[in-house]
């Protein structure tokens, strides 16, 4: 099973938490947990086992999210929008 969809969803969810550090573990049937790495104890599981869509979903809504970016052209959509 392939899981470059669900590592790459770790590794922008590490870049979007700097205070915690994340993982995924998978089992025999190939469902993905999320799990919290804590220093000198168990790491901490925090979704039950999903298929790699879900989980992605799940993984992509958790934790502290990025500002959407917005181009100088919206922007100024927007403002004319506004204005009427």
């Amino acid at each position: 099973m392939r899981s470059t969809r669900a590592s790459a969803a770790i590794e922008r969810l590490n870049k979007r938490d700097t205070t915690a550090t994340y993982s995924m573990a998978f089992n025999r049937q190939g469902l993905f947990t999320l799990l919290k790495v804590v220093l000198n104890q168990d790491n901490e599981r925090l979704c039950e086992p999903m298929d790699m869509d879900a989980f992605v979903i799940f993984v992509n809504g958790y934790g502290p999210q990025m500002p959407k970016r917005v181009s100088k052209l919206e922007l100024a959509f927007s403002q004319q929008l506004n204005k009427s």
